[in-house]
This record gives C-alpha cells, sequence and structure tokens, in this order.
C-alpha cells in the first residue's frame, strides 16, 4: 500500500494543503472543526509526516530543496546544475522538484517541508504574490530565485536574487527603437500571466512610450492555453499566423530566446530575409542564441552568478542566521546578426 501523502489528507477534507499544514503544526487561522476533522483524517489514514517518524514532530534533514516553475525552460539548466554541485559543496543532499504552472508553489513548498524535511528551500520561476500569511506558513531558510516579483510587503520575508525585467525587457526595446523600428511586434507570455511575461510586458509597454511611440496591441501576441511561452515551437507557429494576417511590422521581440529562434525558422521559411526585412531579438542569453544562424540579439541574464548568490545566500541564512538580502543583477545587452538598423 502506497503511503498517505499530505495531498491525500487535504483532498480528503476538502482543504488546501496548507490548511493540513496549519492544522497539523497547530498555527492559528484554522477553525476547530476544521482543525479536528483533519487530525481525525491523520488518525485514520495513520498519516506520519515524514514518513518514519511515530508522531508529528518535525525532524529534519540534512537536505536542501530546489523547486522549479517552468523547469522545461533551458534557461533553468545551468542554474540547476550550479545549484546541485554548491549544495553538495556543503554536505547537503540536493532535491529537485518541479512545479507544474497550475501549481502554487508555496502549497508544493509546505507539502516538501512535511514529507521531505529539508533545511532548505529555494524556489526558481514562477512569482511570489502570496499573502504575508501564506508565507510566513515556510518556517525554514528560503530564497527566491528567478522569479517574477514580489509584494513589497513580503520583501522583508524572504531573500530574492534576480535581474530586474522591467528594465532589461525596456532596454532592448529601446534598443530596437533607436534602430529605427516604430511596428515592433511582441511575442507576451498568456494575458493572464503575472510573472516574469507580464514585467516584459511592462517594459516593453514603458519603452515605446517613451520613444514617442504608440502601443499598437494587435502587435502584441499572447500565447495560447496550450502552449509553452517560452518555447520554439511556440515562436514558429506564432510567426507564422503573424505573417499571415499581413499586419505591417519591422521587428519583433520575443520574451525568450527559445522563442526568438522560433520565428527566425518561420521567417525563413517563409522567404524573408534577417535582419534585413525583419529584426528579431530574444531574451536570457541562451548558449544556442550565439550558435544558431543568424546569431541572436539578446539581453543575457548572469545566470551562474544568480545561481552561486542564491546558494551561498540560503547557506549563510541556515548557518549564520543572516538578515533577509535581496540582489538585482544587470543584464547585458548583445547586439548581434538577427537585428540591425531600419
Amino acid at each position: 500500500m502506497d503511503s498517505v501523502t499530505i495531498k491525500d489528507i487535504a483532498k480528503k477534507c476538502g482543504v488546501s494543503v496548507s490548511t493540513v499544514s496549519r492544522a497539523i503544526n497547530d498555527y492559528p487561522g484554522v477553525s476547530q472543526s476544521t482543525k479536528n476533522m483533519i487530525m481525525e483524517a491523520v488518525r485514520e489514514n495513520q498519516f506520519i509526516p515524514n514518513n518514519s517518524a511515530r508522531n508529528l514532530k518535525r525532524l529534519e534533514s540534512n537536505s536542501i530543496v530546489v523547486l522549479v516553475k517552468g523547469i522545461g525552460n533551458p534557461f533553468f539548466q545551468p542554474m540547476i546544475s550550479i545549484l546541485e554541485k554548491k549544495i553538495h559543496a556543503h554536505k547537503y543532499t540536493f532535491i529537485l522538484q518541479s512545479v507544474n504552472d497550475n501549481e502554487d508553489e508555496i502549497e508544493v513548498a509546505l507539502e516538501m517541508i512535511l514529507e521531505k524535511k529539508p533545511k532548505g528551500i529555494i524556489f526558481l520561476g514562477g512569482y511570489f504574490y502570496h499573502t504575508e500569511e501564506k508565507l510566513r506558513q515556510l518556517t525554514i531558510p528560503c530564497v527566491i530565485g528567478a522569479v517574477g516579483g514580489m509584494d513589497r510587503k513580503n520583501s522583508k520575508i524572504f531573500s530574492s536574487v534576480h535581474v530586474d525585467d522591467v528594465k532589461e525587457s525596456y532596454k532592448i526595446v529601446d534598443y530596437l527603437c533607436r534602430a529605427g523600428h516604430r511596428r515592433i511586434a511582441f511575442f507576451a507570455a498568456s494575458r493572464e500571466d503575472r510573472s516574469i511575461g507580464a514585467l516584459r510586458l511592462s517594459g516593453y509597454r514603458a519603452a515605446l512610450s517613451d520613444n514617442g511611440l504608440p502601443v499598437a496591441e494587435e502587435l502584441i501576441c499572447y500565447s495560447g492555453p496550450e502552449e509553452d511561452a517560452y518555447s520554439m515551437e511556440r515562436g514558429y507557429h506564432g510567426a507564422r499566423r503573424l505573417l499571415e494576417r499581413g499586419i505591417e511590422w519591422t521587428a519583433v521581440y520575443a520574451i525568450s530566446d527559445s522563442v526568438a529562434i522560433g520565428i527566425c525558422r518561420a521567417l525563413k521559411e517563409a522567404g524573408k530575409s534577417i535582419p534585413e526585412e525583419y529584426s528579431v531579438v530574444g531574451f536570457d542569453g541562451l548558449e544556442i542564441a550565439s550558435y544558431y544562424i543568424p546569431t541572436i540579439t539578446t539581453v543575457k541574464q548572469p545566470v551562474e552568478e544568480m545561481a552561486e548568490d542564491v546558494a551561498d545566500i540560503l547557506f549563510d541564512t541556515i548557518e549564520n542566521n543572516a538578515p533577509v538580502q535581496h540582489r538585482i543583477f544587470e543584464g547585458e545587452l548583445l547586439i548581434r546578426e538577427s537585428s540591425g538598423r531600419i
């Protein structure tokens, strides 16, 4: 028989994982009737949070959990590799956990805390517009890396490492404007996105406005509900659709380098020349962008340095009870073959 998990208890009781966590740990915010129901389910199902203890007492393991939202995005691969090496160098066990787009990363983290008992958690991807009450349920050191921002009121709870996505997005769109482009398409994330995609869209809008250009809503290409917003496939099919619409544009800014590569493929198949007819720029600075033909103009994020800092801050917090820290890295505009003046 498979062991019972906190998700099973939450489903049985019709409540969230965080509510189960609060009830088990006797935190406030759970009614007595709900707490009684949860604890009854715990007893009936012989649920043991760490799968080995004979009671509900919290026992830490010597492990670090890395939660990644969007693990298929190649941007995260070098970060994960560096984090694994740093964690092993500190004699901790490395646990990698993927978080689906429709999952709440805090709920997943609470489940991991109860099941795995880690010493700390690193979050990569997603966004952190959660309530203070919810974040404070995470009672172990956590560092937030490469996510789509945090509420200011929550910035005192956990440390973070990231680039300023609005500023860096502004930088690359401003470059296109200064190169003479007036009709710049943007391959955005979904309309509902509230994380990195929303921040990069904000930078795009601001750069156009500051250069005296209107924001043409028909040139903002949002990803569909079944599309991976950051994939080559999305760029390829989206560019084909944009060309079929027959509207005027001379440059396109892609939300990621992978999307930019897909766009280039579609333009080449349509017999269009890059950058003579269309300029294409991306974001992230993926290694593949420097080997593709044409090489892709992009904003390079310093992923290696960011990953090093994420790990250093977490271990400083675990070992020295260091205060909350926030580090914002500068991106580098790399002008390559895929873009030019109009």
